[in-house]
């Protein structure tokens, strides 16, 4: 019963698209940064569980490209979120028909099916530490069901970390 939950959760999260977007100071070397943590007031526009969940996974996923959390950090991270609340009304329609030559009738009528979402745009800023100066911002849009269970919204933050860090570093252009 376990694997059909898991599956379902796949499911899910796979039918929720996101789509990400970069930006990055190119004069910067990003091999200097080794160490990170972050900004005190992170976490702006989420709630507190879900500050947890980002934090959480920003540090596993920067923990695996080898960099460290420290108090005394390279980069500072900072997190924001802004999320809209939206309505989708989709409508079933049920319809009984019959023909003949050129004769016709039908009934139909529609059900309503409607389903809350949050879009949320999810900012993820590394700030350099020395002079508190941009280098890397990755942005993602996406959406999540309203009614989702802690586990459903700690695997939705497991992967969209996961698409924001993945050009994280920034790869060189070659010429």
């Amino acid at each position: 019963m376990k694997y059909y939950q898991y599956l379902f959760l796949l499911v899910f999260i796979g039918c929720a698209s996101s789509k990400v977007v970069y930006d990055y100071d190119s004069q910067v070397n990003f091999n200097n940064y080794k160490t990170f943590n972050f900004f005190e007031d992170a976490g702006k526009g989420l709630n507190e569980l879900d500050v947890k969940r980002v934090v959480h996974e920003l540090t596993a996923g920067l923990e695996a490209k080898e960099m460290q959390l420290a108090e005394t950090p390279d980069l500072y991270i900072n997190i924001m979120s802004n999320e809209q609340a939206s309505v989708n009304r989709n409508r079933i329609g049920i319809g009984i028909g019959s023909g003949g030559r050129n004769v016709g009738f039908g009934i139909s009528g529609g059900i309503p099916i409607e389903s809350r979402k949050i879009n949320q745009q999810l900012t993820i800023d590394f700030v350099e530490s020395e002079n508190n100066k941009l280098i890397w911002q990755g942005i993602a849009n996406s959406e999540l069901n309203e009614k989702t269970s802690p586990e459903e919204r700690r695997a939705y933050y497991q992967k969209l970390i996961q698409k924001i860090l993945s050009n994280y570093p920034p790869k060189k252009a070659s010429n």
